[in-house]
């Protein structure tokens, strides 16, 4: 029996052979080697706070030197750089952009202004500054609820531990405003003890459990997601009380919202022109982005959102919380192999096509309002107005369910195009029968449509008198805003 030497010498391939494979194996276990030398060098800087606070501690730079590389990335939620085909983290004035809307929102708060949103650390800042905060919403509404600070600071928490949860909300917005000072940031969603990722908006919770939910079994990746959530939904303010309430008890959908707004007569207000009773989506991005390809797959929010990183041996996830498309590498193609480019591209694409539809559905809708009023001014009833108001509302309702997310058109393509459809559908039937009702009472048709080329002119032709609203804004922000900041220094 030959030897193994002897058999080499005879097939110099197989010593080769023994050689590579050799080093190959010898690769794989140095691989292995400095994993495990990595995750023990991870766990010998396991977790141990340089500062301790308690749980309801809000100050983001008190949590920041416990844990400065999140910290610092959370900062960079301030770069207000970034810009896409359609979107960007700046104020850009999107009614200015889109005079439309300005007529779609005629009667409430959003026809006075609508910015892009800037990043979390500006929270409170542009809450405050806002038009729409301060003054009564319409001429017919209070001061804005506490209700509003709800998604804005980590103060939050603290006081609705302080004052219950049903007082924070019915608390007048401006008599909160000394105690909400730090924007949002670690406590909305870290234990304080554990760092585990925590809920700490009841609305959410509540949602769950009128379900039949525990939200408590959820699993971490669910929870990537579910932190987002506790903001970025669609909600209402119940009753008097102005309860926070996430109205999914049929479901998450546009239709299954609607059935439910529908059984419970909810309007967030009557439109200023056609007198439709209106709903007005908030950002339902987590309801959107649960129709999607990528939340089907298991993809959460901070896959994509807020994508790991890793610095001196240590995996941390990135708190620059931004689009996916201001940081392609650690985001998108950590799944897929394209490059930046064809990737960024079909995005575009799907945001353009739904851009298509939009247009339509917004043309359409601006037409029935102003044939709505022409019809109301030449003496229309009640009974022949009844079905044509709840087909605009039904139109609306999905065209703003589409826009007031941000990314929806990308989230979920399909579904978003679905609702657009079906609102221009909606919004198409009811100029139908409004032709009739003017017709009837001898109004020519087609109604001419006002100039709306600026966001001035669509402001003026709904009747707002922005230069008082702006002096009536400063001149709130004059009285409170030294009392606030007396204030805020001892908390």
């Amino acid at each position: 029996m030959k030897s193994f030497t002897e058999r080499i010498k005879e097939k110099p391939a197989l010593g080769w052979l023994l050689f590579f494979g050799t080093i190959l194996v010898v690769f794989l276990l140095g691989l292995l080697a400095s994993s495990i030398i990595e995750r023990r060098a991870e766990a010998s800087i396991a977790y141990k706070p340089s500062v301790e606070y308690g749980q309801f501690e809000s100050r983001n730079e008190v949590w920041g030197q416990n844990f400065p590389r999140e910290y610092q990335t959370y900062m960079q939620t301030k770069d207000t750089s970034f810009k896409s085909e359609f979107n960007s983290n700046n104020k850009t004035d999107v009614l200015a952009d889109n005079p439309r809307m300005v007529v779609l929102w005629a009667g409430y708060a959003f026809s006075k202004e609508y910015g892009q949103p800037r990043g979390h650390a500006y929270a409170v800042q542009d809450v405050q500054t806002s038009l729409r905060t301060g003054a009564p919403m319409t001429p017919h509404d209070g001061p804005q609820p506490g209700t509003c600070w709800t998604c804005k600071s980590p103060d939050v928490p603290r006081m609705m531990n302080k004052m219950g949860i049903a007082e924070f909300y019915k608390t007048k917005w401006s008599a909160l405003g000394p105690e909400i000072v730090n924007p949002i940031g670690c406590a909305d969603c870290h234990d304080a003890k554990t760092m585990n990722l925590k809920i700490t908006r009841p609305a959410l919770i509540e949602a769950f459990q009128r379900q039949g939910k525990d939200i408590t079994q959820s699993s971490y990746q669910d929870m990537r997601s579910l932190v987002c959530a506790q903001c970025h939904v669609e909600y209402y303010f119940k009753g008097d009380g102005k309860y926070l309430t996430f109205p999914w008890d049929k479901g998450v959908s546009v239709d299954s919202i609607e059935e439910y707004y529908d059984k419970a007569e909810f309007k967030d207000w009557v439109h200023g022109l056609s007198k439709a009773p209106m709903l007005k989506a908030q950002h339902p991005d987590f309801e959107i982005a649960s129709m999607g390809i990528h939340a089907q797959r298991g993809v959460s929010c901070a896959d994509c959102h807020m994508p790991y990183r890793s610095e001196g041996g240590q995996k941390f996830t990135n708190h620059h919380i931004m689009s996916p498309l201001a940081n392609i590498s650690q985001s998108c193609q950590v799944c897929h192999r394209q490059s930046e480019e064809t990737l960024r591209n079909n995005v575009y694409e799907r945001q353009r096509k739904v851009k298509d539809l939009r247009n339509k559905l917004e043309d359409a809708l601006v037409a029935a309002h102003v044939e709505a009023k022409a019809a109301w001014d030449a003496g229309a009833t009640e009974a022949e107005m009844k079905n044509i108001l709840q087909l605009i509302r039904k139109a609306q309702w999905r065209w703003d369910f589409s826009v007031a997310g941000h990314g929806s058109s990308f989230h979920a393509p399909l579904e978003v195009s679905r609702m657009m459809g079906n609102g221009i559908n909606f919004a198409l039937n009811a100029r139908i029968e409004l032709a009739s009702v003017l017709q009837t009472h001898h109004v020519a048709v087609p109604v001419k449509l006002p100039d709306i080329s600026s966001k001035e002119k669509a402001q003026k032709y709904i009747g707002l008198d922005m230069d008082k609203l702006k002096a009536e804004k400063k001149a709130f922000m004059e009285k409170v805003l030294p009392e606030w900041n007396k204030k805020s220094k001892s908390i």
